[in-house]
């Protein structure tokens, strides 16, 4: 009998620690719905969108009122006229959008508050491999202003 209450036990923690892990985990996430994929919506962005510049990143941006239940919608580009490499390529775009699914989460709530989508697209202009914690410092400071023109 002492067994099976200490196997329950086990149990019930093991499903509560999976709890924690999996709410904590949905906070910090960059799925499918999130990323800018639309060939229509990326035009738009091109054509009609306003442009931020942070070295070594140029971000353009698009506000859309529309309740959604992703309001940010991101994407990020590496000319391969600079980085001849898709090795390369693909790490500047794979920092870019962990540094981007790390910092995200304040403006995306203040966004589903005020029923605003945002579209953004990050193009890295940089000549050379960049560090990550240069790519972190960077993205935060795009997102602070992200934060500060949507909040007009």
């Amino acid at each position: 009998m002492l067994i099976y209450f200490r196997i329950a036990l086990l149990w019930g923690y093991f499903c509560f620690q999976n709890y924690l892990f999996r709410s904590v985990a949905k906070q910090f996430t960059l799925g499918k719905n999130e990323r800018l994929k639309s060939r229509k919506s990326i035009e738009q962005l091109f054509s009609e969108g306003k442009k931020i510049t942070v070295a070594p990143y140029k971000v353009l941006y698009m506000l859309v009122h529309s309740a959604s239940e992703f309001p940010l919608l991101f994407g990020v580009g590496v000319s391969a006229k600079n980085f001849k490499k898709a090795v390369d390529r693909n790490r500047i775009k794979r920092l870019t959008k962990e540094a981007w699914r790390l910092q995200k989460k304040e403006l995306r709530d203040k966004l589903k508050e005020r029923n605003i989508r945002l579209n953004v697209f990050f193009i890295y202009t940089g000549k050379e491999l960049p560090e990550y914690n240069e790519v972190y410092k960077k993205t935060g400071s795009v997102l602070k202003k992200l934060d500060m023109l949507t909040g007009e």
